[in-house]
């Protein structure tokens, strides 16, 4: 015969153990949660992320930006970050895919919206940087630093996703517009793009000095966009 269980022991074993209850604070919410996988219900927290991740490319680069300082700047762990992006170079990639492409694909409407007309065109991709810069103002200072410098992580960006969908196209097209003549024939398609970024992208990323140096807090990007326009239209009037 087997010995009977002691009473305490009978109850242990004919019940199974209750699940812990989350530990709650002074006023009776629960307390926050130890670091692992997130929660299912911050959706948002991806898009945090990701801002957090361009704050830090802009401010030291992406080269210099450990996932660590990115974590700290979002306000998360560490493992969090992983947990959505993986290393590095998935977290680089998600910023291109789902910021920057998007960024210039917006550019690219209402230039394409123009047609054949040249003066259109123009003042679309005038209009559109100014949009762009106002929607996203960490764009132009990035480009500065990740397109531009020597070494920059977001080069082969311009090289292979962006270069064909917009300023080759645009070349094109003022190439054509000049064989129907209807653009300067002293002018070269390809330059007149770069004159165009230079006239756009370029003042977007160095307004704040510019307007530190000239004392020029009062114009605005509406401004810019405007001048920019009458220098491309009537020049400087001095015939």
């Amino acid at each position: 015969m087997s010995a009977e269980l002691p009473p305490k022991t009978r109850r242990r074993a004919g019940k199974a153990p209750s699940p812990p209850t989350a530990r709650r604070t002074g006023a009776g919410r629960p307390a926050g949660r130890s670091p692992g996988r997130p929660n299912a219900d911050s959706p948002d927290l991806r898009e945090r992320l990701l801002d957090a991740a361009i704050a830090c490319f802009v401010r030291e680069g992406i080269a210099a930006t450990s996932l660590r300082t990115i974590a700290t700047e979002a306000g998360v762990t560490p493992a969090l970050l992983h947990y959505y992006f993986g290393d590095k170079a998935q977290l680089q990639e998600a910023v291109i895919a789902e910021r920057v492409l998007p960024a210039f694909e917006q550019l690219r409407e209402p230039v394409l919206a123009a047609g054949d007309d040249v003066a259109g065109l123009i003042a679309g991709f005038v209009t559109g940087v100014g949009r762009l810069v106002a929607a996203h103002p960490w764009l132009p200072p990035l480009w500065v630093r990740e397109v531009l410098c020597e070494g920059g992580a977001l080069r082969d960006v311009l090289f292979e996703r962006i270069g064909p969908q917009l300023p080759q196209m645009m070349a094109a097209r003022f190439a054509q517009a000049q064989s129907r003549g209807e653009l300067n024939e002293d002018l070269d398609p390809r330059l007149l793009m770069v004159s165009l970024v230079g006239l756009t992208l370029f003042p977007a990323a160095g307004a704040p000095i510019w307007r530190r140096l000239l004392q020029a807090d009062d114009l605005d990007f509406d401004v810019l966009r405007r001048h920019t326009l009458a220098l491309l239209d009537r020049g400087l009037g001095l015939e």
